[in-house]
C-alpha cells in the first residue's frame, strides 16, 4: 500500500519524505480544505515535484473545497499551472472542478477526494468513466464496506482511505456549524471545529434542564470523535482492497508529520505494531479510535489544551565525533573551528564560507525554495515558550550543571550541532528519532550557544566563538551539545515534558 503523507508546508513536506512517505497531499492558497495550513504557492510546485520526486515520491495537489460560480474562470489557469509544474495528481470533490481539470490537465491523474462521500460501487464507476485514477472512500464506510465496493471495481480504480488522524461529525466532512457559529466556512477550508467544543443542550419548554447525550467529569459532548488510528490493522485494510493510506494533518507541524509518517512507514516495512504503536502518543491527539471501519465511531471529549507529554526540542544539522572508545572527550576548550568539532558545525552546509544556511538535504539553495513556515527571520527569533533570557537561565532544580553531566565511560562523543525548537537542558528526559528507527534514548551535556543569528547565518566555522549555557532557550537558533551516541541531519530530539510545561486539566 501507498503511505499518503501530509504537507502542510515546506518543512512538513521535507520531514514526511525523510521519515518515509510514498507520496505527500498538499494545497496551494486556493481550493483547498486546510486554509490554516502554511499551504504553497502556485510558482512554488515546481520545485515541490522535484523535490520529492527526486526522493521517489509522488505529489498530490488538493483542489477539494465546495466550488461556486465565482472559483470556475480561476480553474483553467491553475490546472494548467498544476500540470506544467510536474505534480502527479489533483484530487477534487466538485464535478465541474473535475471536468475542467480533464480539460487543462489531462496529463495529471485525477482523484476524488472524500469530500465527493464515495461510499458504493456504482458512484465509484461513475467517476471512473469520467476518468478519475483514484477514488478516496468516504470516511463512514466499514471495512466489509469497502470490500465489497473493491470487489465491484475493475483493477484500473485505485481506492484510497484515512488511517489516521481528525475525523469530522458530518458526513465526510460536509459540514456548515462553524459556518454558521463563525462565520469561517469548513468547505471552503475554514474549519474552526466547532463539533470538537464542549456542548450543552437544552430544550426550550424546560430552561435550566441539560440534556446529556454523552457525559464525562468535565462537561458534556455531542459530536466530537476520537481520533482515527489504523496502525494496527493495516493487513486488514489491504485485504480489503485498499491500495494507499492517507494520513490526515496538514494543519499539524513537521513533529507530528516526521512521527506518524515514520510510525506508519515502519509498520508497512514489516515491524510488528505493538512495538511501533507508543511512537503515536508523543504527538498531540484526542483519544484514539478505529472511525468507522469496525462499526459506529465513538465519541469523545475535545480537550482544548491537548497535547503530547513530548515536545520537539531540536533539530539535528550535522554531527562529529569528537571522542573515542576509552576515553572521555574534552570539549570544555574545545571550539568548533578546527578538526572534528569544527567540521560538526559546517558538516551540513557543504560550504566553507560564513554566510550560507544549514540546507535541508537535497534541497536547492536559499532562494530557491519557500520558507520554512514559522520561521522567524534572523536576530528575530523568540525565545523558546516559557523560557527566560540568555544569560539568566537557572540551572534545573538538583540538577547537575551542564558541563558536570557524566560521559560514560569508554563510550565515543559527538559533538552535534543542532536548531533549537523548544527549551531543555541536560536533566531533560530526551529521545532521538530517526527514520525507519526505534526512538533511542539521548543524553546530552556541554550546551553551547553560537550567537549568530537563527540559522547560522553570518557565521564564520574558523573563528566562531560559542556561549556555555545550561538551559537551551532561544527558538530557532544554533547551538552545540554533546552526546553520547551519533546523529544525522535533520534527525528529531524530543523531550519529555516537566509538569509546569503541561496544561491545565
Amino acid at each position: 500500500m501507498e503511505l499518503l503523507a501530509p504537507a502542510g508546508g515546506k518543512e512538513q513536506l521535507e520531514y514526511a519524505i525523510r521519515f518515509g512517505a510514498d507520496a505527500v497531499y498538499l494545497a496551494c492558497e486556493r481550493f483547498g480544505m486546510r486554509k490554516r495550513a502554511s499551504n504553497f504557492k502556485v510558482e512554488d510546485l515546481p520545485w515541490v515535484s522535484a523535490y520529492a520526486h527526486e526522493r521517489g515520491a509522488a505529489v498530490h495537489v488538493a483542489c477539494n473545497t465546495v466550488m461556486h460560480e465565482g472559483d470556475l474562470k480561476e480553474l483553467p489557469a491553475y490546472f494548467a499551472a498544476v500540470q506544467k509544474a510536474g505534480v502527479d495528481a489533483l484530487i477534487i470533490s466538485d464535478m465541474g472542478a473535475f471536468a475542467l481539470a480533464k480539460r487543462y490537465a489531462p496529463e495529471v491523474d485525477l482523484h476524488v477526494s472524500t469530500q465527493a462521500s464515495v461510499s458504493n460501487s456504482a458512484a465509484a464507476l461513475a467517476w471512473h468513466e469520467l476518468g478519475a485514477r483514484r477514488v478516496v472512500c468516504a470516511r463512514e464506510m466499514s471495512l466489509a464496506d469497502i470490500a465489497a465496493m473493491h470487489a465491484d471495481l475493475p483493477d484500473s480504480l485505485e481506492l484510497e482511505v484515512f488511517a489516521h488522524g481528525s475525523m469530522c461529525m458530518s458526513y465526510s466532512g460536509r459540514c456548515i456549524i462553524s459556518d454558521f457559529l463563525n462565520g469561517r466556512p469548513a468547505n471552503g477550508g475554514h474549519c474552526t471545529q466547532p463539533c470538537r467544543w464542549e456542548w450543552k443542550l437544552e430544550e426550550p419548554s424546560r430552561p435550566g434542564e441539560t440534556f446529556t447525550l454523552e457525559e464525562d467529569e468535565r462537561a458534556t459532548y455531542l459530536f466530537s470523535s476520537r481520533d482515527l488510528n489504523m496502525l494496527e490493522h493495516l493487513g486488514e485494510l489491504e485485504a480489503a482492497g485498499v491500495d494507499s493510506i492517507k494520513l490526515e494533518g496538514r494543519g499539524r507541524g513537521a513533529f507530528y508529520a516526521a512521527t506518524v509518517t515514520g510510525a506508519y512507514r515502519r509498520v508497512l516495512d514489516g515491524e510488528d505494531p505493538a512495538a511501533v504503536a507508543s511512537e503515536l502518543e508523543t504527538v498531540s491527539h484526542h483519544p484514539y479510535g478505529t472511525g468507522f471501519f469496525f462499526g459506529p465511531a465513538h465519541q469523545a471529549p475535545y480537550l482544548r489544551q491537548s497535547q503530547s507529554e513530548w515536545m520537539w526540542v531540536a533539530e539535528v544539522l550535522g554531527c562529529a565525533q569528537v571522542g573515542g572508545a576509552g576515553e572521555t572527550a574534552a570539549l570544555d576548550d574545545d571550539e568548533p573551528g578546527s578538526g572534528a568539532a569544527g567540521a560538526a558545525v559546517c558538516a551540513d552546509r557543504g560550504e566553507t564560507g560564513a554566510a550560507a544556511r544549514p540546507a535541508c538535504e537535497g534541497a536547492p539553495a536559499a532562494g530557491e525554495a519557500p520558507a520554512s513556515n514559522g520561521a522567524p527571520a534572523a536576530g528575530e527569533a523568540p525565545a523558546c515558550e516559557g523560557a527566560p533570557e540568555a544569560g539568566a537561565v537557572p540551572a534545573c532544580e538538583g540538577a547537575p550543571a551542564c558541563s558536570e553531566a557524566p560521559v560514560y565511560e569508554g563510550a565515543p562523543a559527538y559533538r552535534v550541532t543542532f536548531r533549537a525548537r523548544n527549551r531543555f537542558d541536560c536533566a531533560s528526559e530526551l529521545e532521538v528519532l530517526s527514520p525507519g528507527r526505534a526512538s533511542e534514548a539521548l543524553h546530552v551535556r556541554d550546551l553551547r550557544w553560537l550567537p549568530a543569528g537563527a540559522d547560522g547565518e553570518g557565521l564564520d566555522c574558523g573563528a566562531v566563538t560559542t556561549v556555555p549555557v545550561d538551559a537551551v532557550t532561544r527558538q530557532m537558533e544554533t547551538y552545540l551539545m554533546t552526546c553520547d551516541r551519533p546523529l544525522r541531519p535533520h534527525d528529531i530530539v524530543r523531550a519529555r515534558r516537566k509538569p509546569s510545561e503541561m496544561p491545565p486539566e
